[in-house]
């Protein structure tokens, strides 16, 4: 009886520079982008963009990092990271934020639990509370 040893090694999409495509991007993987992209994008996995990539739409996914042009509304899940050479005119949502000088940043940032769908902590309502007990 023979065993199959293959390895499935997680997929990675690739929108090369040079390619420019206008619809919903949906994947399950990581994908990188260094064409451009004029539409909905959806990854349960990671978000690359090169230095070439743009986005215009909306980006959806688990975590991202972006060294080109973003011109959509970023929700990222756990970490999304603006490299030096990214220009970004969107509104952000995100856990974790990390933002390397010289990075371009134009837009609104929601960052914490708001992402993580726990608008109701009993903890942020204390917090809430006592802020407005202030105000």
């Amino acid at each position: 009886m023979a065993r199959n040893n293959e390895v499935e090694s997680p997929a990675i999409n690739i929108i090369r520079k040079g390619t420019e495509i206008s619809g919903d991007v949906t994947c399950s993987g990581d994908i990188r982008i260094d064409g451009i992209l004029n539409g909905t994008l959806t990854s349960e996995g990671k978000v690359v963009v090169g230095e070439s990539g743009i986005i215009d739409g909306q980006v959806t996914c688990k975590n991202a990092d972006i060294s080109g042009t973003i011109k959509a509304t970023l929700t990222v899940k756990e970490l999304l990271q603006l490299k030096a050479t990214a220009n970004i005119n969107s509104d952000i949502n995100t856990n974790k934020l990390s933002i390397e000088p010289g990075a371009n940043f134009t837009g609104s940032c929601n960052m914490g639990s708001v992402v993580k769908g726990i608008k109701n902590d009993p903890k942020r309502q204390a917090s809430k509370e006592k802020i407005e007990q202030f105000a």
